[in-house]
C-alpha cells in the first residue's frame, strides 16, 4: 500500500469546486454522489451528461448553444462536439475586463510587469484591428517565435478573436527546428521579440529570424517585441515592423470576436519530433476551451482569487494550459528564463514575491531542487501556496516525499499526465481526496482511461499500455497536411483499432491512482518482460554520486539487455564499487531483471526543451540509427557521447 502523505482539511473540501459540481450534478441529475470516485465513474458511463453538465458549471459564453453534445460517444476517432455551438475562444478567455491583474511577466534580469484585465483586453482590441486591416482572416495561421511574456498571450488572443489558428515556439529552437513546424503550416504573420535572456546571457533572436524567413515564403509580416524595452535594429528583417508601431493609438477599442463552429481550429501543436518531423496536431476551440476549464476548475480548483504559475516555454502545451486560467479570471504569472539562475530559490522568491497560489513545474524541476540541497518550505514565505503541480515525466516517491518534508507539509501536491495530443491531461488532481506517495491522484473526469495488458484486457494493479477507450473534446480534430488521416491513426490506433493508446507505461492503482512508468516506447524488454525506466532511475539517482542517468535497451544476441549511463557528480569516477552499489540497490528494490548489464559513464544526458529524457533518442544512437529532428533536443550535442562506445560491443 503506497504512504498516505496528505489529505485535505473538512474546510477545503467544503470550498472546493468540485464539491460544488458534485452538488451542481446531483441536483441536476438526480443522482447522491458524496465522493470524487462516485462522480468519475458516473462521467465516464454518462459522457454526453457529463459535458452538457461541464459546459453549463464552467460557463462557456457562446452566441448559440449546441444542438447536439456528441455526435457518438463510442466513436474514436471522428467523434464530433457541441454540434451547431457558434463561439469564440478568445471571449471566453476575456470575459473579465475589471483591474484585477491578469498578467504578471517576470523576466530573469527585469522586475515585474503587471497588466490589468481591462488593460489586457485594450492591447488585444488594438492588435487584432491591425491584424484586421493587415488582411488576417478566419483561418490564416499566426505563429509566436517567443519568450514567455505578455506580449505573446496578446498576441495568441488578438488572432483566436478573429479565428485565425495560433502556433508556437520557444526561441531557444534553432533554424531547422522552427522550419520542420513552421514550415508545414504555412503561416502569415510572425510574432518575435528582438532577444531573450537564459541563464545571465542575453541571445539574439533577429540573425535566426532572418535565417527562418529565407525558408518561410509565406510570412508576409514579422511583428517584433522589444524584450527589454530598447529598440532593435530590424532593418535586416524583411516585413519587418516594432510591435509598438503595428498597434493603433486608439483606445477604447472593442474586440469583434469571429463567431465560429465548435470544432473551428485554434491551435496547431506539435510533437517533441525526436524520431521524425514534428507532427502537427490541429485542435478545436471547443474541446481545448472546455478541457481546459474542467481541468483548471475541478481538478487544479482554480478560483477567481488565485495567481497561479507554471514554469514553461511557449513550445509546451503547459502555457496553454496555464493561459487558458484567464477564462476563471485568476492572476497568470509569467516567467521567462532559467529555473537556477541566478540560484536555485528563484522560482521560489518568486512564489514568494507574487503570492503565488498555484505553483507548477516539471519533475526534473523538483529532483534537482532537492539535489541542490534547498529546502524552500524554510527559506521563503510560501503561506499562499495551497497546490503544486508537476509533469513532464514521473515524479517520484522521494520527490513527493521531499515536497512535504521541505517544501510545504500542508499543500495539495497534484501530478499530472497527459500531452500536447489533447491539450490536457488523463490523470491528475483530486482537491477533495488524498495524495500517495508516487500516485497521480486520480484518473480524469470524462476521461475513460484504463491500464490493457499485451493481450488487450482491462488490468488493475499491473503495468501496462494506458490507453483511452471513449472520446473526449480536445481529441486532434486531425493532423495537418495528413488528408486521409493515416498519420493520425498510426499515431494512437494502430496497437488497439478504436482505443486511443497514449504511448505511455502504466498502473491503476488500488487507492484508483495512477502510477506512470515512462514512455512506453522506451520501456525495457530484457527476457520478454517490459520494465519502466522510472523504476530503475528512482534507484540510481537516490546515489549522492549521480547528478543524472538514462537508461535504454540495447539489442544483444537475440534478446535486450539494460544499459544504464549515468553522469556523475564533479569528480567522482565510475569505480566497480559504485558500479555493485548501484546494481545491488536496484536488485534490492526491484528485480533481477531490471538490473544493468552495463553501467557507463557519460558526460551528458540529452532532454528536450521540455526539459524530458529522451531514451528513444539514445537507443538510435548506440544501434547506429538515424535521429531525425535533433532541434528538439535543448543539448543536441550530447548524442555524440553515445556513438561507437567500445563497451556496448562485449
Amino acid at each position: 500500500m503506497a504512504k498516505l502523505l496528505w489529505e485535505p482539511s473538512a474546510e477545503r473540501k467544503k470550498n472546493a469546486n468540485i464539491t460544488k459540481f458534485i452538488e451542481y450534478v446531483n441536483k441536476r441529475y438526480g443522482q447522491k454522489f458524496g465522493s470524487y470516485d462516485e462522480l468519475y465513474y458516473w462521467t465516464i458511463n454518462n459522457i454526453p451528461d457529463f459535458w452538457d453538465a461541464m459546459w453549463d458549471f464552467a460557463g462557456v459564453k457562446a452566441s448559440k448553444g449546441y444542438d447536439n453534445i456528441v455526435d457518438d460517444p463510442g466513436k474514436m476517432p471522428g467523434a464530433k462536439w457541441f454540434m451547431g455551438a457558434r463561439l469564440n475562444f478568445a471571449e471566453n478567455l476575456l470575459r473579465y475586463r475589471d483591474n484585477q491583474v491578469a498578467l504578471i511577466f517576470k523576466g530573469e534580469t527585469q522586475e515585474a510587469i503587471k497588466i490589468t484585465y481591462a488593460a489586457l483586453y485594450d492591447q488585444v482590441a488594438r492588435l487584432a484591428k491591425s491584424l484586421r486591416e493587415f488582411g488576417i482572416r478566419v483561418g490564416d495561421r499566426m505563429v509566436g517565435f517567443m519568450p514567455n511574456m505578455i506580449e505573446t498571450v496578446v498576441a495568441m488572443l488578438a488572432a483566436t478573436s478573429i479565428g485565425a489558428i495560433w502556433s508556437s515556439c520557444s526561441p531557444d529552437f534553432g533554424i531547422k527546428g522552427v522550419l520542420d513546424r513552421f514550415g508545414q503550416i504555412e503561416p502569415k504573420v510572425l510574432f518575435t521579440a528582438n532577444e531573450y535572456s537564459y541563464n545571465g546571457k542575453f541571445f539574439d533572436s533577429l540573425e535566426r529570424v532572418a535565417g527562418i524567413l529565407k525558408d518561410l515564403p509565406s510570412i508576409q509580416k514579422v511583428i517584433i517585441v522589444s524584450y527589454t524595452g530598447k529598440r532593435a535594429d530590424i532593418d535586416h528583417i524583411p516585413n519587418s515592423i516594432h510591435y509598438e508601431d503595428f498597434l493603433p493609438k486608439e483606445a477604447d477599442l472593442e474586440v469583434k470576436f469571429e463567431q465560429l463552429p465548435s470544432d473551428h481550429p485554434l491551435y496547431i501543436m506539435f510533437t517533441s519530433g525526436t524520431t521524425g518531423l514534428p507532427k502537427c496536431m490541429v485542435q478545436s476551440a471547443a474541446g481545448v476551451l472546455i478541457n481546459q476549464l474542467k481541468e483548471l476548475k475541478l481538478h487544479a480548483d482554480v478560483k477567481r482569487e488565485d495567481t497561479i504559475f507554471y514554469y514553461t516555454t511557449c513550445g509546451w502545451m503547459m502555457w496553454n494550459w496555464l493561459v487558458c486560467s484567464l477564462a476563471l479570471g485568476a492572476t497568470v504569472v509569467l516567467y521567462d528564463g532559467s529555473a537556477f539562475h541566478p540560484n536555485a530559490g528563484v522560482l521560489w522568491k518568486l512564489a514568494q514575491d507574487e503570492k503565488i497560489t498555484i505553483f507548477g513545474t516539471s519533475a526534473r524541476y523538483m529532483a534537482e531542487v532537492e539535489r541542490r540541497g534547498l529546502k524552500p518550505g524554510r527559506e521563503y514565505d510560501l503561506s499562499n501556496l495551497k497546490t503544486i503541480l508537476s509533469t513532464g515525466s514521473p515524479l517520484s516517491i522521494e520527490s513527493f516525499e521531499f515536497v512535504y518534508r521541505d517544501i510545504k507539509k500542508d499543500v495539495l501536491l497534484s501530478s499530472i499526465s497527459g500531452g500536447s495530443d489533447i491539450n490536457g491531461c488523463f490523470a491528475g488532481g483530486n482537491p477533495i481526496g488524498p495524495v500517495y506517495a508516487g500516485e497521480l491522484q486520480k484518473r480524469c473526469l470524462g476521461m475513460k482511461v484504463e491500464v490493457f495488458d499485451a493481450k488487450g484486457n482491462s488490468v488493475r494493479n499491473q503495468e501496462g499500455e494506458l490507453v483511452c477507450t471513449a472520446p473526449s473534446p480536445s481529441m486532434p480534430l486531425y493532423f495537418w497536411n495528413d488528408p486521409d488521416n493515416q498519420k493520425y491513426y498510426s499515431a494512437y490506433f494502430n496497437v488497439y483499432p478504436g482505443v486511443w493508446c497514449h504511448g505511455d507505461y502504466a498502473k491503476i492503482t488500488e487507492n484508483d491512482g495512477v502510477i506512470i512508468y515512462g514512455r512506453s516506447d522506451a520501456t525495457l524488454n530484457p527476457g520478454g518482460v517490459r520494465i519502466g525506466t522510472a523504476e530503475i532511475y528512482r534507484q540510481v539517482e537516490a546515489f549522492d554520486e549521480v547528478e543524472d542517468s538514462i537508461v535504454v535497451g540495447q539489442n544483444w544476441k537475440n534478446d535486450i539487455r539494460v544499459i544504464l549511463f549515468v553522469k556523475l557528480k564533479k569528480g567522482v569516477v565510475l569505480t566497480e564499487e559504485l558500479k555493485k552499489n548501484i546494481s545491488a540497490m536496484i536488485r534490492q528494490n526491484t528485480t533481477p531483471r531490471h538490473v544493468p548489464a552495463k553501467i557507463i559513464p557519460v558526460a551528458d544526458i540529452p532532454y528536450t526543451i521540455n526539459m524530458k529524457k529522451v531514451e528513444l533518442a539514445v537507443k538510435k544512437v548506440i544501434h547506429n540509427e538515424l535521429v531525425s529532428n535533433i532541434e528538439a533536443l535543448s543539448n543536441p550535442q550530447s548524442l555524440e557521447l553515445y556513438k561507437n562506445i567500445k563497451e556496448l560491443q562485449t
